[in-house]
């Protein structure tokens, strides 16, 4: 290996017209590890391989309990296990589609978040926000020896913003259209919206946080069902109840609701503690509880397209979990009418595997010292270049 590849690993990748890369994430529900394989040319790119690997249940259990029930010492092994996990999830990838590893010239990791908080606290006279996402990319850039890019969100932090949404700055390399409104609504465990005026520029950007996206219905359903289901597959719970208005009206009361962009939310807003409290108040049937929640996501994201941005859309692209569930996406066709609801399928961009690209697109940015942060989005003072480069093992 030589000297100068480590010190400048850029120096390699930066300058081809033709790159490679591999994205990594793992969202707030915490189910496992999603790798895209991209190929990038000029403006256009294609998805090579894609690929879901599930959280081992007691590795799950961890990151679920993290970070209020985590000790350090616990965050810090967890952080070098996920890592490894990380690693071996892309190499698995490549077995099975016979991409070699070697043609990978660069991996974007977004890691697994453990604790988000973009309201901050005081410290004297400044406001400190701060954020943590573990999957130590130092041990992804050794096992596979390829240049690794991770850990994006504090860059945006330091520059003033709330450090998410992050992918509107792939949204719009990947969806803005020339004509036509888009909102490009991400389902993962929280929902975020990325709004794209017709013919706009990054600058026309709004993107943020609606709330609770999967989060609630997964941790609803798990315990309606005393954890013999993790999720409510194909919305079967959801499609047989009866939604609650009661409950539904007092849920829209919420007060992160309220809110106006930017604004962020996760975890510790519509997590475990706010799910179980709920249901230790309910008296409804285990189908009408996980319907009342379904519908809570679907009216809290129509709810901030309708109070929240500057024109309603033409088109609503879905992708994220919550868009192969049929009872939420009906739920949205009929809270966003006349706007019409597509998924990025229909655009040639996988739902399941778009987060994942999304940080292949940001570490291309990131190795050829692009800014790709979009400060109308989170709030920074300014543009930045989002990650940290760990430079990878192989000549």
């Amino acid at each position: 290996m030589s000297p100068s590849s480590i010190q400048n690993p850029k120096s390699r990748i930066q300058n081809r017209v033709t790159l490679r890369v591999a994205g990594l994430m793992s969202g707030t529900s915490a189910d496992g590890i999603d790798v895209a394989i991209v190929d990038f040319a000029r403006k256009s790119l294609s998805i090579v391989a894609f690929g879901t690997y599930p959280y081992p249940s007691p590795v799950r259990e961890k990151i679920l309990a993290m970070p209020h029930d985590g000790t350090t010492a616990e965050v810090c092994r967890l952080n070098f296990l996920l890592g490894g996990l990380f690693a071996d999830a892309l190499m698995h990838l490549c077995k099975r589609s016979r991409v070699p590893l070697s043609s990978i010239y660069l991996i974007g990791s977004h890691g697994q978040t453990i604790y988000h908080d973009p309201r901050g606290f005081r410290s004297r006279t400044r406001l400190i926000r701060s954020t943590l996402q573990i999957a130590e990319p130092s041990v992804i850039a050794a096992r596979t020896g390829i240049t690794t890019v991770a850990d994006f969100r504090p860059a945006d932090i330091a520059a003033g913003g709330q450090g998410a949404p992050l992918v509107p700055y792939a949204d719009y390399f990947l969806f803005s259209h020339r004509g036509k409104n888009r909102v490009i609504q991400n389902i993962g465990g929280i929902a975020n919206l990325t709004w794209l005026k017709a013919g706009g520029s990054t600058g026309d950007i709004i993107a943020f946080d609606t709330g609770p996206g999967n989060m609630v219905i997964d941790r609803a359903t798990h315990n309606v069902t005393k954890g013999r289901l993790a999720f409510d597959k194909n919305g079967r719970l959801a499609s047989t109840g009866t939604v609650s208005r009661p409950l539904l009206q007092r849920l829209m009361n919420h007060p992160y609701l309220r809110k106006r962009p930017p604004k962020t939310t996760g975890r510790e807003t519509f997590g475990h503690d706010f799910t179980d409290a709920l249901l230790r108040k309910s008296r409804l049937s285990l189908a009408d509880f996980v319907g009342t929640v379904t519908a809570f996501t679907a009216h809290s994201i129509a709810d901030a397209y309708r109070r929240l941005l500057p024109q309603y859309p033409d088109e609503v692209i879905l992708c994220g979990g919550g868009a192969r569930n049929p009872a939420l996406v009906d739920m949205l066709r009929k809270e966003l009418a006349p706007a019409a609801v597509l998924l990025t399928d229909d655009l040639g961009i996988d739902a399941d595997a778009k987060e994942a690209v999304s940080f292949a697109i940001l570490a291309r940015e990131t190795i050829r010292g692009r800014p790709s942060n979009v400060p109308s989005a989170t709030g920074a003072r300014r543009s930045a270049i989002l990650g940290k480069i760990v430079p990878g093992t192989r000549t």
